[in-house]
């Protein structure tokens, strides 16, 4: 454990109450005679208590296990022999050698707070900039792509993933349900179920945007923009098997192996890359550059680097700085922008309004969220505010805009702004040029030979406790997707064994043979 905090004066180690007033006995209720009954006038136990019992705050419905710490990020000022400024506008990128504070969360997806770091998932990988204009949050996985286009189909996505209403268990069989119901999540399958859907840990693994932005430069031009985190460390993932041995002695090894790295002085670093696309339909493509679910071919669109990120201090409180850190699409700063993408327009109201919910609406109030440079707003009230975001020499009894008397004023336009045309009917329907299977079949032939194997296995041995219409279904897509996939999954599905149990976590090898294992295993005992 290591030692912070050396005092000189004794008195500033003194347990206190939150009143600030020191604390005699820790040790014992205040009770009438040394057995009871305890006395109502127990303040300092209940102040005590009644915190405790508020110690949690409502868990995120996603990314709910996670780790993080504080770094920076240093920009090369540059894309490829470009000065960035053709691109952006943005000070973050501006000026090369300048380092930008940062707060990154690393997390799992769909398991709860406690859950194991080992177990087959997404991962988040979300970075909050503290830039000099305030804050940019690039809000991300590790994986590329993502399972579906639509943000209205999100929560039934979700739903399906999670445990079972009733058993509150996770079913592999509700998982591919939806999967094989939705074809377009069969790329992000593919990826889930093979090795790299257990990385070995947060330090060596890539991270991604997932969703397409746009940069805008001082001209007012766009273009569409993917970034991609890459791990100096290099990347490690993990199979199945090799998960399963981890998690039996450690299900934390992620977080404590970013830790005690951090704590060694080992500070991992990520190099940003992006790729830059011109702003439109781009009807030459076989996919539309909005859809999520699809990878920029990097032949076509090649990865320029942009900077590196050096994560260097841990967190001196996961509660207060992990657990109540705060991240939403919607945070972007001048230069940056919104693209159309159906998946960006959704999370950009969830998040935030995520946030208000489960730390308050005064969340970005907190050390953590709040920006390093001044804030000045009109907003005001609210659960748990502790001041008003004044600017110096403002007048207090204004809190509207626009004001003659000396109220907040409204900043200068630092560059043209974007103004794209938009035109069309609105409607409720899917974009064109879906190519649902085309890219899980380039994925598939370029996996290695033991990620094909891993994956194919991983996949025989979940599918074979699904309905036969699932697994027809799952075995069409593959088909498609690729003559070598669709045969070895549809042949393996025929020699696997029909009676497993589909409520297991996604590619555990015996988690339906559990229980009964617990109760073959148990020792007997007699009752005292």
């Amino acid at each position: 454990m290591t030692k912070q905090n050396d005092s000189t004066n004794p008195e500033d180690m003194t347990l206190t109450n939150r009143q600030g007033h020191p604390i005699t006995n820790n040790q014992n209720l205040r009770t009438v005679g040394n057995r009871g009954p305890a006395t109502l006038e127990n303040y300092d136990f209940l102040e005590k208590l009644s915190h405790f019992d508020r110690e949690r705050i409502p868990e995120r419905v996603v990314h709910a296990r996670g780790a993080g710490a504080h770094g920076y990020f240093e920009t090369y000022g540059v894309v490829g022999d470009e000065p960035i400024s053709n691109y952006t506008r943005a000070k973050v990128f501006q000026d090369k050698g300048k380092q930008t504070p940062v707060f990154v969360r690393f997390s799992t997806v769909i398991h709860g707070g406690h859950s194991p770091e080992t177990l087959r998932d997404p991962r988040g990988f979300a970075v909050k900039f503290y830039t000099e204009d305030g804050n940019w949050d690039l809000v991300g996985n590790n994986l590329k792509i993502f399972f579906i286009r639509d943000a209205i189909k999100f929560p039934d996505m979700i739903h399906a993933f999670k445990p079972d209403p009733i058993t509150n268990i996770q079913s592999v069989e509700r998982f591919f349900d939806f999967c094989a119901s939705s074809p377009e999540t069969f790329h992000m399958v593919t990826l889930v179920y093979s090795p790299w859907g257990i990385p070995a840990n947060y330090r060596m693994m890539q991270g991604s945007g997932v969703n397409t932005y746009k940069w805008v430069n001082s001209e007012g031009k766009a273009v569409l923009v993917k970034y991609h985190w890459e791990p100096l460390q290099g990347i490690k993932n993990l199979t199945q098997k090799e998960a399963e041995e981890i998690q039996k002695d450690n299900f934390n090894h992620a977080t404590q192996d970013l830790y005690d790295a951090i704590e060694r002085g080992e500070y991992p670093e990520w190099e940003l890359y992006v790729q830059i696309m011109e702003d439109g339909p781009h009807p030459e493509l076989d996919f539309d550059p909005l859809d999520d679910t699809k990878l920029w071919p990097n032949d076509q669109f090649p990865w320029h680097l942009v900077g590196k990120m050096v994560l260097n201090k841990n967190p001196e409180d996961y509660f207060a700085e992990v657990e109540q850190a705060t991240f939403g699409t919607g945070v972007l700063v001048d230069g940056l922008d919104f693209s159309d993408d159906k998946m960006l327009q959704g999370r950009t109201f969830s998040y935030s309004d995520t946030q208000r919910h489960r730390v308050g609406a005064n969340y970005l109030q907190l050390p953590i969220n709040a920006p390093k440079k001044h804030v000045a707003t009109n907003q005001s009230g609210g659960q748990m505010m502790y001041k008003r975001d004044l600017a110096p020499g403002q007048n207090p009894h204004v809190n509207y805009e626009p004001s003659m008397l000396n109220g907040l004023k409204e900043a200068t336009q630092s560059g043209k702004e974007y103004t794209p045309y938009v035109e069309g009917n609105l409607v409720r329907e899917s974009i064109d040029r879906q190519s649902n299977t085309k890219q899980a079949g380039e994925t598939y032939r370029n996996f290695e030979q033991w990620e094909r194997d891993e994956l194919l296995a991983n996949l025989i041995r979940d599918l074979s406790a699904c309905h036969i219409d699932i697994q027809n279904a799952m075995v069409a897509l593959a088909e498609e997707a690729d003559e070598e996939y669709g045969r070895l999954l549809k042949e393996g599905l025929q020699k696997a064994q029909s009676d497993a149990n589909a409520s297991k976590p996604l590619g555990n090898t015996k988690g339906d043979k559990a229980p009964q294992d617990a109760i073959n295993k148990g020792h007997e005992a007699e009752p005292y």
